[in-house]
């Protein structure tokens, strides 16, 4: 509930990002991933006006790097540009603690494949002149 309440009203606005006045941030989890990607709304740009000319809305077409799950964002605004209803298809709005902890893991993941000081060339391509190191 606390969830609803920070995105729809009496609670924090959509994140921005410092330098960035222009820039409201969604965070988005595709269903069945466990990617979250950040989502960059321009409020002078992207917005259009809604058919009626009460407020605004935003289609936007969302795809990960590792989960290639497409999901469909679509927000409405009122006529002062605050986001009043938010529609997810194919995944769900999460918070920025989500994205945030989702890039933690990712760091955390990157560092452990990451081979020890002192242990390279003692696989079965030691020597070889094509063996590479490579990180995921």
């Amino acid at each position: 509930m606390q969830f609803l309440r920070s995105l729809f009203g009496g609670g924090p606005r959509p994140a921005r990002q410092t330098g960035d006045p222009d820039g409201l941030y969604y965070f988005v989890r595709p269903d069945g991933c466990e990617e979250v990607v950040r989502v960059r709304i321009n409020r002078n740009n992207d917005l259009s006006l809604t058919d009626d000319g009460s407020g605004y809305l935003v289609h936007k077409h969302v795809r990960g790097v590792k989960c290639r799950q497409g999901v469909e964002l679509d927000l409405y605004y009122n006529s002062k540009r605050q986001l009043i209803n938010a529609e997810v298809s194919g995944g769900a709005l999460v918070t920025e603690a989500d994205y945030q902890a989702w890039l933690a893991r990712q760091q955390e993941e990157a560092s452990a494949a990451k081979p020890s000081a002192g242990v390279e060339g003692t696989g079965a391509d030691a020597g070889s002149a094509n063996s590479t190191s490579a990180s995921a």
